[in-house]
Parts: structure tokens; sequence; C-alpha cells
């Protein structure tokens, strides 16, 4: 059996983290055949909580997991990583201005990417999930000057599975049988859920989601703002953000990025823009369809012609990017 890998995630006594350590400490995601040594980064104050979560594994009695490390020092949570998950951030209260929020977050994912310039790998894999995704990432990977600005990626496949979902409960297929969905921009209600190269397989046949759907009326409109604004109503109906769904994904997007995507199918990543061919400015990261080969991340190249007929809602996007 292989040796095992040390995985972090922060934000671990948080209720996203609660959904997501038994996926990856059974092998949902690094593979049936990995050994896992979990370490749970958290704030000093949730250590208690932390270490319910501990007993919790210990007691699912896992194969795979070799060891759990529970701590609130960056310099044991982030020490020889092979994969980090940060989840983790600070979250936006009433009264907060969007300003003050980012404030935070900037120095929480400045010392959490100079802990990784520190302490892990240099091949590390490094995920952000805890909002805004897109700037957190940036932010942490300019942190981390030595580690390669690839290695960087943040959580937009909520917002593809939530695309792909709502595609196939339109059409009345499983949600496998919907693929090519594509996410551009930033993981907010300012991105842009894209169907315009996304396939349906229907009775055994491959088909244009279009031409599936039949409805472009939907497709341009309450598709788009459902799949924008759904993070925003399971908040309404269940008073707390998405935690199983985002475990979900955060679970996809890493076993992705370890296995590689399948042949004939691109997923959505925010990834680091230099050298696109979109023509999304430089140094930001930014959602794509991304494929995957080897470990490897590139651009899926779309037509010119299929480019130009996203120009608008695209631009769109790019200016919010900057604006943060």
């Amino acid at each position: 059996m292989a040796e095992p890998i040390r995985v972090l995630v922060t934000g671990a006594a948080g209720q996203i983290a609660y959904s997501l350590l038994y996926s990856i400490a059974k092998g949902d995601v690094f593979g049936k055949d990995q050994p896992i040594i979990l370490v749970l980064l958290d704030i000093t104050p949730m250590l208690p909580v932390l270490d319910g979560v501990v007993m919790e594994l210990q007691d699912c009695a896992l194969p795979l997991l070799r060891e759990v490390i529970p701590t609130d020092k960056v310099e044991v949570g982030f020490k020889d990583l092979d994969a980090a998950i940060l989840v983790g951030s600070m979250p936006r209260k009433e009264g907060m201005e969007r300003k003050d929020l980012l404030k935070a977050n900037v120095a929480i994912f400045k010392t959490q990417g100079e802990a990784l310039e520190k302490y892990a790998k240099k091949t590390v894999k490094v995920l952000v999930v805890g909002n805004p995704a897109n700037t957190n990432c940036l932010i942490a990977s300019k942190s981390a000057p030595s580690i390669p600005k690839e290695n960087f990626s943040c959580l937009t496949r909520l917002d593809h599975n939530r695309a792909r979902s709502q595609v196939a409960m339109r059409v009345g297929v499983p949600s496998d049988s919907v693929k090519n969905v594509t996410i551009w921009g930033n993981h907010s209600s300012t991105q842009y859920p894209d169907v315009h190269h996304a396939i349906v397989t229907r009775n055994g046949k491959e088909i244009a989601a279009f031409d599936a759907v039949n409805d472009e009326s939907w497709l341009k409109g309450d598709f788009i703002s459902t799949v924008q604004q759904r993070g925003a109503a399971v908040i309404k109906a269940r008073k707390l953000s998405s935690a199983m769904s985002a475990a979900k994904a955060i679970c996809d997007h890493m076993r992705d990025i370890w296995f590689g995507t399948p042949d004939g199918e691109w997923v959505s990543m925010g990834i680091y823009s230099s050298g696109n061919s979109y023509g999304v400015p430089d140094d930001l990261m930014y959602s794509f369809p991304v494929k995957i080969k080897v470990g490897f991340t590139r651009f899926k190249a779309l037509s010119h012609h299929k480019q130009s007929t996203l120009a608008s809602a695209l631009m769109h996007n790019i200016i919010r990017a900057l604006s943060l």
C-alpha cells in the first residue's frame, strides 16, 4: 500500500468540514488504496469542538485513516502537506461592509499562504473554498511565490454541479447524463453559467443541451438566475449556507485534480488566468472550463464563434473580478 499523504482541512470544526471529512477519510477523494493523515486546523476557541470531530473519525474505524491531527497552529497544520483544502474564512456578518470582509480575509489567507510557502511541500495542491474564494485564492497564491500558480484553484464546482443538475431535471435524465457545462468568472452572483457546449445523453444518444431542453428562454433566463442565486436560496430555506453540496463539490474537484477529468469532458474550476485564450486579463483567479490530464491543468479551447456569443457576459464578470 502507498505511503500516507498529508491532507489539511481548515475550518475543520465547521459544518462543511463535518460533511467532508468522512468522504476524504474513507477514500472517496484520493483513492481506495491511499492512506491518509488528516490535519484539522481551526481557531483556538473551536478546539473543544474539533476534539469531538476527531473522536467521531476515530469511531468510524476507517482503514485508510492512519492519523488525525487537530491543531490551531499553522506550523503544525501546514507541515509537509500534499493537499490543502482551505475551507475556513471570515463569514460576512450583519452590517459588515464588503471591504471589511475582504480586509479580514486578506489577513487570514495571507497568513495561510505564507504558511504554505514555509512549511508545505512545493508540490502541494491547494483548493480554496472560503469566500470570497477567487480573491482569497489569489491572495494565498501571491503569498506562496515558490509554489507554482497552477497548484492553486478555487471552488466553482458547486456552481458547476448546480448547473448540471438544473439541466438534468429539466430534461428528465440523471445528472451524469449531462456534461460540459461551464461556470465563468467568480463564485458569486456575477458568475455566468454557460451551456452552449453542454451535452445531454438521452436514449443512448448525445445531443446539445439547447436541443435537449428546447426552451431557449429558460436557458437564458431562469436557468442562469437559479444557478447564480442558489446559495442564497439555500440560506433562506435552511438558515445555513450550503454544506452537504459544498462538501460533495470539494470531493469532485480534488478527485479530478488527483486523477484527471474523464475523456471528452471538462469541469469548472477557478484557476490562474495568465496565459488563457479567452481574453480574460492576466493575474486573476477566474473560473474556466478545465481539463486535467495526469495532474496537468489546461484550458479547454472554444471556437472563436462561441467565444463571441459569451463576450458580453464574460466581460461583465471580468470587470467584477477586477473590482475585487
